[in-house]
């Protein structure tokens, strides 16, 4: 299928069992082989800094961290209990009507709803209910949102789930203050919306870390373009890691996974040498992966739980980003893929990551060598007058991780929004975190 292909590079497998024609599989793949192409031939532009390269062309000294400005606006309440301890407080600095936003109706089985609700009650808000939000939210949603955000006049957009949810409800809140399409505004004009609806966000799925940032990730399904688009930034967000006790085993490990993709995308970015960020990062990235392996045995471990939840909040609030410069190449392709064929998110990044990097890793070797050690504990034996050799270990231990991974999209092929007729410019795919 086509996930086992691309995971594999077997392309006999692709073109005689994927859903698509011969000639559409190559223009859907045409991203993940120009990338790796240019890889092994040119320096990465991940890479480009490291200690090698620079010696290599006769530069000296090291790479130091880039100037940066930090600030994250999103107060979090972490733990058990914090949305019945804490939200009636915070909504009385909003006004009378609270846009409830949420996806396919979960939260109305698992008792989070009708928790919600009653401190919405109590506090005498009148609620518009803005449900039906899908796993890949796309333009035309958040267009509906939009419509009843300012027909209602909408004082307080609530979100609860996923980065989805979370997503969409980013982009409503700024298409609700627009005259223009926000697509364009951003996409033709170069412009970012300045004014938005309040947002505030409930996470029942960890994974996005989408709750303290205001990037967003929408498909066009009219252009077939899944990408970025900017939007509002959540006042506040509970992250309560019991509510992901009800979510399904395979979307808490897609998420989970999703984490570990931003800390990895960030972490390849430069520079990449003596620099705080990358340390934190590889400490996240330890974290994910120690704590997917407990769920994978120990399903209902709060603790664990707790962990990723953090860690996705950590991965995505712009702390390892301080002073890098990235370009989440995986993410890009991801989103070319999951425009076409709606794919999970998580489980389209575990089948991209090992293939993708298998094709870059002697481009880096000094910087792979760092992420096998101290990530995946797999140690390289030093060779003398040489760097150290990139150990196999680190791909098939990644490798292990993904298939160990209870992701159905790994094992079937995807439905097919359409038959794809083109892959959008590589400038249209925007560098965002989902």
């Amino acid at each position: 299928d086509l996930h086992h292909g691309v995971a594999h590079g077997n392309l006999s497998l692709l073109r005689k069992n994927c859903v698509f024609s011969s000639k559409s599989l190559d223009r859907l793949l045409q991203p993940v082989f120009i990338i790796g192409s240019i890889n092994r031939k040119l320096p990465s532009a991940m890479i480009a800094n490291s200690g090698e390269y620079r010696k290599k062309n006769g530069q000296r000294g090291c790479v130091m961290m880039n100037n940066f400005i930090f600030e994250n606006k999103t107060k979090v309440y972490f733990g058990k209990g914090g949305v019945k301890e804490c939200l009636g407080g915070l909504l009385a600095n909003f006004g009378e009507t609270v846009m409830l936003a949420y996806g396919g109706g979960s939260i109305k089985c698992n008792g989070v709803y009708d928790e919600i609700m009653g401190i919405l009650n109590a506090q005498g808000k009148c609620v518009v209910e803005f449900s039906g939000i899908m796993s890949n939210p796309t333009y035309a949603k958040v267009q509906d949102g939009a419509k009843l955000a300012r027909g209602n006049h909408v004082d307080l957009i609530l979100a609860v789930g996923g980065g989805s949810v979370s997503d969409c409800c980013k982009v409503t809140s700024a298409q609700a203050k627009l005259d223009e399409d926000i697509w364009e505004i951003q996409y033709t004009k170069h412009t970012l919306p300045t004014k938005f609806i309040p947002l505030g966000t409930i996470v029942t799925v960890f994974g996005t870390g989408s709750e303290m940032n205001n990037g967003a990730v929408i498909t066009h399904e009219e252009k077939k373009i899944k990408g970025a688009l900017w939007g509002a930034q959540a006042e506040f967000a509970f992250l309560d890691p019991a509510y992901s006790l009800s979510v399904p085993m395979q979307q808490v490990i897609s998420g989970a996974f999703d984490t570990l993709s931003h800390a990895m995308e960030t972490y390849f970015g430069k520079p990449d040498e003596n620099n705080l960020s990358d340390d934190i990062n590889e400490a996240v990235m330890r974290s994910v992966i120690r704590n997917i392996r407990i769920l994978l045995t120990d399903p209902e471990n709060y603790d664990a739980r707790s962990e990723l939840a953090q860690a996705s909040a950590m991965a995505e609030n712009g702390v390892l980003k301080i002073g890098k410069v990235t370009d989440f190449q995986a993410h890009q392709i991801e989103h070319q893929l999951g425009a076409y064929t709606n794919c999970n998110h998580g489980a389209g990044l575990a089948v991209i990551h090992p293939v993708l990097y298998r094709h870059i890793y002697k481009s880096g070797a000094a910087r792979f060598a760092r992420f096998a050690q101290n990530v995946w504990a797999s140690h390289p034996r030093a060779v003398t007058g040489k760097p150290p050799p990139v150990s196999a270990r680190w791909p098939r231990s990644s490798r292990r991780l993904s298939c160990r991974l209870p992701l159905p999209s790994l094992a079937f092929p995807p439905t097919p929004t359409s038959e794809p007729s083109r892959i959008p410019p590589t400038s249209l795919l925007a560098t965002a975190r989902s």
